[in-house]
C-alpha cells in the first residue's frame, strides 16, 4: 500500500527498522480483540497494522494535514475511525484492549508521551496493554566536539565511561514527569569530560526491545562543564528534566 504522508512522516516510513519492530509487536495479537486506540496516529501506518487484529480501531491525530493523510490512507477500512482531536481533551467512550502510542523521544523529554498516557490509560481494560510498554534510559560520560545540546546524528564525540542504566519507565504505571537522578559513572579512560550521552531503548513487548533508530529515539548529547577524568574515577552527575516539557528543561551538574 502506498501511503500519503507529510514530509516528516515520509521520513518515519523510510525507517524500516522502526516500522518492523512495531509491526512485530502488533502482530503478536490474534484477530479476536475488540478495540485498540492509536494515539497520535500520524499517517496511519500503525492503524493499518492494527486493522487486521482488532474489531475496532480508533485513531487520533491533532495536526490537520497529517489527519487528512491518515483519513485518506485508512478510508477503505470499515473498522477504523480517524478522528481529529487533541488526545488530552478527547472523551473516550469505551475501554480498549490495547493502546498504541508512538509519541516517543529520547528519555521522553521532548514529546507528550507521558501526559498522554497518564490520561489515556484510564481507558484501558483490566489486563490491557500498551505498545510500547516501557523505555529504558542509560547515560555515558563523553567528550563532545560540539559543546551544545544536540542529537547524535553523525557527529563526533568520545565515550569516556561505562554505560549506566539510570531509569526504566513502565507505561502501565503512573508516571511523574518531574525526573531527577544521580548518575554514578566510572571512567574507562583518561580524558576531558564535557558532556553526557543519553540513550533510550524502547521496550515494545516483553520480548522486543529496540535500540536507538534514525527516527526512534536517537541518542541525546548534553553539555557539561569541563572536567579532567582518569581511568577508574567515579564521576557523580545530577540530571533533572521534565518529561514532555522539551529539552530546554534539562539541567545537569557535577556532585
Amino acid at each position: 500500500m502506498k501511503f500519503k504522508t507529510t514530509p516528516y512522516h515520509s521520513d518515519l516510513l523510510k525507517d524500516t527498522d522502526r516500522l518492523a519492530v512495531f509491526y512485530q509487536a502488533i502482530n503478536e495479537y490474534d484477530s479476536n480483540n475488540d478495540l485498540a486506540y492509536d494515539l497520535g496516529c500520524g499517517s496511519g501506518v500503525l492503524s493499518y497494522f492494527l486493522a487486521s487484529k482488532f474489531k475496532e480501531v480508533v485513531s487520533l491525530e491533532i495536526n490537520e494535514k497529517t489527519f487528512d493523510c491518515a483519513r485518506e490512507n485508512l478510508a477503505d477500512f470499515d473498522n477504523v475511525s480517524v478522528i481529529r482531536s487533541d488526545i488530552l481533551s478527547y472523551e473516550f467512550q469505551k475501554k480498549a484492549d490495547l493502546i498504541v502510542c508512538e509519541m516517543l523521544d529520547t528519555a521522553l523529554i521532548d514529546e507528550e508521551e507521558v501526559p498522554v498516557l497518564n490520561y489515556a490509560k484510564g481507558f484501558l481494560k483490566d489486563g490491557g496493554k500498551i505498545i510500547p510498554q516501557a523505555v529504558i534510559n542509560s547515560a555515558e560520560l563523553v567528550n563532545l566536539e560540539r559543546h551544545y545540546l544536540h542529537w547524535d546524528e553523525g557527529v563526533n564525540y568520545e565515550i569516556l565511561s561505562d554505560e549506566v542504566i539510570y531509569s526504566e519507565i513502565n507505561f502501565l504505571e503512573d508516571i511523574d514527569p518531574d525526573f531527577k537522578a544521580t548518575l554514578k559513572l566510572k571512567a574507562t579512560k583518561d580524558g576531558l569530560a564535557n558532556g553526557l550521552k543519553i540513550t533510550t531503548y524502547t521496550k515494545l513487548t516483553d520480548d522486543i526491545i529496540a535500540g536507538p533508530l534514525p527516527m526512534l529515539n536517537p541518542p541525546l548529547l548534553i553539555p557539561l562543564d569541563e572536567k579532567r577524568v582518569k581511568v577508574n574515577d567515579f564521576i557523580l552527575v545530577e540530571i533533572k528534566y521534565i518529561m514532555g516539557n522539551g529539552i530546554e528543561s534539562i539541567k545537569t551538574e557535577y556532585l
